[in-house]
């Protein structure tokens, strides 16, 4: 019982990590809460769905495709909201309300091309391959969708912690002025951050939906939640917190499930961020600037 358990809370908290990784990767850099994360989630999901199932497209291309539209989403949010305020030295509340705009927009959007209805994959997409040893069960769907969210969370690490984009990055976290004096292009990595953090959102999106085979326009809603939750929880603008904070809360939810209730899912994790923002009120690691650990 406690084996398998582990291994679902491994599973699904990895995609959470996932998720909350892009989603204080824009916090860390921009200094703006990006509301907007959750519709491009949702659409990084619908996109992949539609090459599968209109273009019959394998799922080996629809899947960095619809990491490729979402970065693409996030970067015309980045142009043509984000970036008029930052000149404009707009009240850092103005970001919020506007990318909860955008998310309004992008989930009428969606409904209006694919319904409001749950959409799934064809059944056939995934090989049905399990392995079990002795009372744990994994299928090859499983080992899939948690390999690719490790990969892609340790890829993004290791290039926020040695490469020349990640040092720009956290120099520019530090100070934006200082960054531009030393000739680091702020602009363009604020675009390059807005695209690779919604890339991210868009590759939880697919593996979340893959997990589950259900994707709605109103996805995006709840895993937002969960992102901010994870992000406030490891504290915000740092890596290692944004990456712990969503493996707590795929194992509170994974654990709810099985000894509590469905119903009381969310109720038990964020009950427990509640209480543990009480005893520690900046999060495990927060310190207000992006760190890679």
């Amino acid at each position: 019982m406690w084996e398998q358990q582990l291994v679902n809370a491994i599973s699904l908290g990895s995609v959470y990590a996932l998720f909350a990784l892009g989603f204080t990767l824009v916090f860390g850099v921009l200094g703006v809460i990006n509301l907007s994360h959750g519709g491009i989630f949702m659409w990084g999901a619908y996109t992949s769905l539609a090459l599968v199932t209109w273009f019959s497209m394998p799922l080996w291309i629809a899947f960095p495709a619809g990491m490729l539209c979402a970065g693409c989403l996030g970067l015309l949010i980045d142009i043509l909201i984000l970036k008029p305020l930052r000149n404009r030295q707009a009240n850092h509340l103005m970001p919020m309300i506007a990318t909860i705009g955008a998310t309004i927009l992008m989930t009428s959007l969606a409904q209006g091309v694919f319904g409001a209805d749950n959409q799934r994959y064809p059944a056939n997409l995934f090989p049905d391959l399990e392995f079990q040893w002795g009372e744990t069960r994994l299928t090859l769907l499983q080992i899939s969708i948690t390999v690719l969210s490790l990969l892609l969370t340790a890829v993004m690490v290791w290039m926020l912690k040695r490469t020349r984009m990640g040092l720009a990055l956290r120099a520019i976290a530090e100070s934006r002025q200082t960054s531009a004096l030393l000739g680091i292009p702020v602009e363009r990595l604020f675009h390059m951050t807005s695209f690779m953090a919604a890339a991210l959102g868009g590759a939880a999106g697919i593996l979340i939906g893959l997990s589950f085979n259900a994707i709605s326009p109103f996805m995006g809603q709840s895993m937002l939640h969960k992102g901010i939750a994870a992000v406030i929880l490891g504290g915000l603008g740092d890596v290692r917190g944004a990456v712990l904070g969503g493996f707590f809360l795929g194992a509170s939810e994974v654990f709810a499930v099985t000894f509590l209730s469905s119903d009381y899912r969310d109720a038990f994790s964020f009950g427990l961020l509640f209480l543990m923002l009480l005893w520690r009120p900046q999060g495990l690691f927060g310190t207000g600037k992006l760190r890679e650990g």
